[in-house]
């Protein structure tokens, strides 16, 4: 197949890309930096490089700026807000142009999409309540519905927190560990929705090859665990201190809005849609994510 990916040189997807490289697939890659094309790869910096004719089978879009790690100003929220929802629609655009729509369309969103919910268990048929982050991904997902007018297959992908040892949320989230100091956020009683990069990776594909399979699907491994319980887990890795909390008040303080919604509340989502399909965890727990990730790393 020849697949147009967004965000296919970040965390998750150059992972994909070289499974789908080695799976034979031919890609382009819209990348905002100038790059050579490789074997199987070509670069584009614009969706307007690509004419009506490219013969697209594909796409899978994972653009977005990162929401963990810096404060959410208003500039930064509307960058949020532009990486996603104004990219969609720029695809949408796109796919409106080419005179043979590709068969299915793959786009990103996130768990948060359901708002702090507390320790409910949340399939995809789940509703959402109000935030910045709930909002943030109905728009996103929303940008991609009119891609069915066109013919195309639609899946809207609700990641959780994606987990390996070279990238994304867990290089900050072991860093106090590191030094010796192992802490939960507040109570540490809120959920986090958590999925190993190889599981993300299989699920995508998995999905790309399901022509019965539409609509959104919660990518979240199937034991989600609580901000206290993911703590006692990493603290098996480290030598550190007796674990204590950081108090709410202090990462409202240091982090903003975005400490609120991220940290201190969380979603207790599940993977029903995908379970359901016959899909297979590699790490359906914790323990066994984080003795691939960190058990190998650490006793080197």
């Amino acid at each position: 197949m020849h697949i147009l990916i967004t965000g296919g040189t970040g965390f998750i997807g150059t992972e994909l890309v070289a499974r789908l490289l080695g799976e034979g697939h031919r890609m382009t890659l819209l990348s905002r930096r100038q790059r050579r094309d490789e074997a199987g790869r070509r670069y584009v910096q614009s969706l307007e490089e690509l004419g009506t004719e490219a013969e697209i089978d594909a796409v899978i879009n994972l653009a977005g700026a990162p929401l963990a790690g810096r404060r959410w100003t208003s500039p930064y929220k509307r960058e949020l807000v532009a990486s996603r929802v104004e990219t969609t629609r720029e695809l949408i655009a796109l796919l409106r142009r080419q005179a043979r729509p590709p068969t299915v369309l793959l786009s990103g969103s996130a768990v948060g999409y359901y708002g702090p919910r507390g320790g409910e268990p949340l399939a995809e048929d789940a509703g959402s309540e109000p935030s910045f982050s709930s909002d943030l991904c109905r728009q996103w997902e929303h940008a991609s519905l009119p891609a069915r007018e066109l013919g195309v297959r639609v899946c809207q992908l609700r990641l959780g927190v994606v987990l390996d040892n070279d990238g994304g949320a867990l290089v900050q989230m072991l860093r106090p560990f590191r030094f010796g100091i192992a802490s939960w956020p507040g109570s540490g009683e809120q959920y986090l929705s958590w999925i190993h990069r190889e599981d993300v990776v299989r699920a995508i594909c998995f999905l790309l090859q399901q022509p019965g399979m539409e609509g959104p699907y919660n990518l979240s491994a199937p034991e989600p665990v609580t901000q206290r319980a993911f703590c006692s887990a990493v603290q098996r890795y480290f030598r550190t201190l007796p674990a204590l909390p950081v108090p709410a008040p202090v990462l409202r303080l240091l982090l903003g809005e975005m400490a609120g919604e991220l940290l201190l509340t969380g979603q207790r989502v599940v993977p029903g849609k995908l379970v359901d399909a016959g899909f297979e965890f590699h790490y359906p727990t914790l323990e066994q994510a984080l003795s691939d990730i960190l058990a190998p790393r650490e006793a080197a």
